[in-house]
């Protein structure tokens, strides 16, 4: 079967005989939430849109705001904060140049970004991560942004922790449950299957951010204080304050508009299905799918909105 290209001679769900196309979606790193639910969406977007071939393929919130920009793909998983930057061309490098080929698509659900210290390390709060090993994503992952603001908020930098910067969360977590780290920062969503399997081998604290809320949203405006609910880890005998944002749907703003339509009227029918991969994702409406991130949203995307009664930019 021939791969065809977007921007050539084939157009999604136009493709004759035994020609398809292809959509590239860009998830997440491994052991987080954004690879089983692309997963969940190759199946209902490969269903839902004729001769659709979807290939999902690893990621993280920066780089695929990048790669979508650069035509390595034509959908991806992003972060609201990275992304707005990215377009605004106001965020630091590599967002720091205007990025006018990345549409919103839909808004799906709160990111929490959680900062996890064995129980035995001596780290009660933030300021005690200070010395310590601090695993974290390499760049191009939007947690290992919000990981370096808020070192900066505390008068840090990584030169004032040991850090790790790895792939993978699978990666972080070995290195909590040999001590060779004591601080595992992620941003994701709750409960965190990696930090469930680092709780299944150590104890741990999980460390809260209001003392540092006020400071996040002078670097970033678009973060917010969320709550994770006492219980969601082995332990957490009470609700934890800790940064948030919201995880969406990006489109190449070049992707046919009939395309994007079918995309985002397909999530709405899913939601249970996708509810099976992340419970968030049951609370899904239209009016959470578009939500103003100042991003403007693709025309598929708009036309599907007007039709729920909702008029976007």
């Amino acid at each position: 079967m021939r791969r065809l290209v977007f921007g050539f001679a084939a157009v999604l769900g136009l493709a004759t005989g035994a020609e398809a196309a292809e959509i590239r979606l860009m998830t997440g790193p491994q052991a987080g939430i954004w690879v089983p639910l692309g997963g969940q969406l190759k199946d209902i977007w490969e269903k839902s849109i004729a001769e659709a071939k979807v290939q999902a393929l690893p990621g993280a919130g920066i780089a695929n705001v990048r790669g979508i920009q650069e035509g390595k793909a034509e959908v991806g998983f992003a972060n609201t904060i990275s992304t707005a930057d990215a377009v605004a061309g106001t965020g630091e490098a590599p967002l720091d140049k205007k990025h006018d080929n990345v549409c919103n698509v839909a808004t799906l659900y709160p990111q929490y970004f959680q900062m996890v210290a064995n129980a035995d390390a001596g780290i009660t709060a933030l300021k005690d991560v200070k010395g310590k090993g601090f695993a974290t994503q390499v760049k191009g992952n939007t947690g290992e942004l919000i990981a370096r603001h808020v070192l900066q908020v505390l008068g840090l930098t990584y030169n004032d922790v040991k850090a790790s910067f790895t792939n993978s969360y699978s990666d972080s977590v070995e290195q909590m449950k040999d001590n060779r780290m004591q601080v595992f920062a992620l941003g994701t969503a709750i409960p965190a299957s990696s930090v469930m399997d680092l709780a299944a081998a150590r104890e741990i604290r999980l460390l809260d951010m209001s003392e540092i809320y006020d400071a996040m949203k002078k670097i970033n405006p678009a973060y917010q204080l969320v709550t994770i609910p006492a219980g969601t880890y082995p332990k957490q005998d009470k609700d934890v304050k800790v940064i948030g944002y919201f995880t969406h749907v990006i489109a190449a703003c070049s992707l046919p508009e009939d395309v994007v339509y079918k995309m985002t009227a397909s999530f709405l029918p899913n939601k249970d299905a996708m509810a099976s991969v992340y419970k968030e994702m049951s609370k899904l409406t239209p009016q959470v799918m578009a939500q103003n991130i100042g991003v403007r949203f693709h025309p598929g995307a708009a036309r599907w909105y007007k039709e729920q009664g909702i008029t976007v930019q």
